[in-house]
């Protein structure tokens, strides 16, 4: 799987690369040092699949550079590394399309958890958003009970939504209808105790759910 990393922090890039590297030997490692950079390595390599982005780039601030990344490259399944792990900045990054978000802070151990965790097909929030009243989700309401009661078609949805895949993109690759889709989202939704796809991702981190590959007949 090829990934980019994309942090204009030259040493804690390294830093981090090394540790990819080291733990993760089916990752094909790329690196950019800002949004033009990474733009220009998708462009190269139009096959990455994972891209792990700080959000505060010397061309770009916030969400809008992830943003520019989904535009450019939907496809692409992207994880933010922040130093700023507040509660808002997470849920923005979420809201963006981003399918995790590791705290520069976390130690070396928990970085690569947390990696596991994205490549397994999970997401990945710090624990002070997983505890926060403030994300919106009724924790009761999402429990594993109704996750598992998902046809396999919505579990393909959910997996989708995770990845921060818009609805189109889920249409396309499920080969379904945006009506359809839409319906799968409000079974999700309600299963899962959450009003936005927002909330939807942090329920699914709560619950430390990891979705497999898709089910092969559309429907």
């Amino acid at each position: 799987m090829k990934t980019l990393l994309v942090d204009d922090h030259g040493l804690f890039r390294e830093g981090l690369a090394m540790l990819i590297t080291q733990g993760f030997a089916q990752l094909q490692l790329l690196q950019a040092g800002d949004l033009a950079e990474a733009l220009d390595q998708l462009q190269a390599h139009p096959d990455t699949e994972l891209l792990l982005l700080d959000l505060a780039l010397p061309d770009s601030s916030g969400a809008s550079g992830l943003r520019r990344l989904r535009e450019h490259a939907p496809q692409l399944k992207i994880v933010v590394l922040s130093a700023d792990d507040a509660p808002d900045t997470v849920l923005a990054a979420i809201d963006a399309g981003a399918a995790g978000f590791i705290p520069k802070t976390a130690r070396s151990g928990l970085m690569q958890q947390a990696l596991r965790t994205v490549l397994a097909g999970g997401v990945y929030l710090p624990p002070a958003v997983l505890l926060a009243p403030r994300a919106g989700v009724d924790s009761d309401a999402a429990d594993a009970d109704a996750v598992a009661g998902l046809t396999p078609r919505q579990t393909d949805v959910l997996r989708l939504l995770i990845e921060g895949k818009p609805n189109k993109l889920i249409c396309r690759e499920l080969e379904l209808s945006e009506s359809t889709v839409k319906t799968h989202l409000a079974s999700i939704f309600r299963r899962l105790g959450a009003s936005s796809r927002t909330q939807a991702v942090v329920a699914a981190a709560r619950l430390g759910l990891q979705l497999g590959p898709a089910a092969s007949p559309p429907g």
